[in-house]
């Protein structure tokens, strides 16, 4: 069988994008996501997203995340923005769209040539909304977590999906294939966590790197990048009202926090190839 399939990335959080607003998403979405995902051997990517029809009234669209892994996940920033590049690309060539996500409907505007600005809905640092345990209800703010023997300061930030963000001196000398296992498998988050570990050069501007829940690490995370800046505006680091500017290992992200703690990101989406591949 052949299925055909857009590469699409944004700061290098690449995905398979499906078409499937008329014929569904495949019955066997997690076995394709992990086998297409599988870089050297396959397409290669940090899961498969499928462009689906809306559900909501007034939708262009909706989408659907599968990580590596195979698991689903609510939201990806990044991605979302890509399913606006794409619906833009293929025939609803709008210049505000609204995508319905399992994390609500978002809208998102273009601002130029394959870029997009997403209004990404509000955050917050209850553990009822990530869900996380043994913490205290919350806000989980400045939080001590044992993580193997070594107890970190965390902020856990809810974006419509759980992070935990923790400030280092430096991002670029972690190993985190070592540890970022331990931190998303931490038994005090029952629905496993992304885990963002933080740099600051300035008060608007960071260095993060991401392990996401399902996918191991990747070279940007949409929703960790909101979910940073939220919890450094928490932690007095970061101003409100203003764009931080956050470095990834795939570009940068620019992030605000609006009032009553809503997020608006800003960040590219390009289309990388076409094509056709055996199934």
């Amino acid at each position: 069988m052949k299925l055909s399939f857009t590469k699409m990335q944004g700061c290098a959080n690449d995905y398979i994008y499906l078409d499937c607003r008329e014929s569904g998403v495949p019955e066997n979405i997690a076995a394709l996501s992990q086998d297409l995902s599988r870089r050297h051997f396959s397409i290669g990517a940090d899961g498969i997203i499928c462009i689906c029809a809306p559900v909501t009234a007034g939708a262009d669209g909706r989408m659907r995340i599968f990580n590596a892994d195979g698991s689903e996940a609510q939201m990806c920033g990044n991605g979302v923005r890509c399913v606006a590049e794409w619906l833009y690309t293929h025939g609803v060539a709008k210049e505000t769209l609204v995508v319905d996500t399992n994390s609500g409907t978002k809208t998102i505007t273009r601002k130029g040539r394959q870029l997009w600005q997403v209004e990404m809905g509000g955050y917050s640092a209850m553990a009822a909304a990530l869900p996380a345990v043994n913490m205290g209800e919350g806000p989980l703010v400045d939080c001590p977590l044992t993580v193997e023997d070594r107890t970190w300061r965390v902020t856990c930030i809810s974006v419509g999906n759980p992070h935990c963000v923790t400030v280092v001196d430096d991002v670029d000398s972690l190993k985190l294939e070592d540890i970022g296992p331990a931190f998303e498998k931490h038994p005090n988050f029952p629905e496993r966590v992304n885990t963002e570990f933080v740099q600051v050069v300035d008060s608007t501007h960071l260095k993060m790197r991401v392990w996401e829940r399902g996918s191991g690490e990747t070279w940007a995370c949409g929703t960790g990048t909101c979910a940073t800046v939220a919890a450094l505006t928490e932690l007095g680091v970061c101003p409100a009202g203003e764009d931080v500017h956050v470095q990834l290992r795939g570009g940068e992200l620019i992030i605000r926090v609006l009032p009553g703690k809503k997020l608006l990101m800003t960040g590219s989406a390009v289309t990388v190839y076409e094509g056709v591949t055996e199934v």
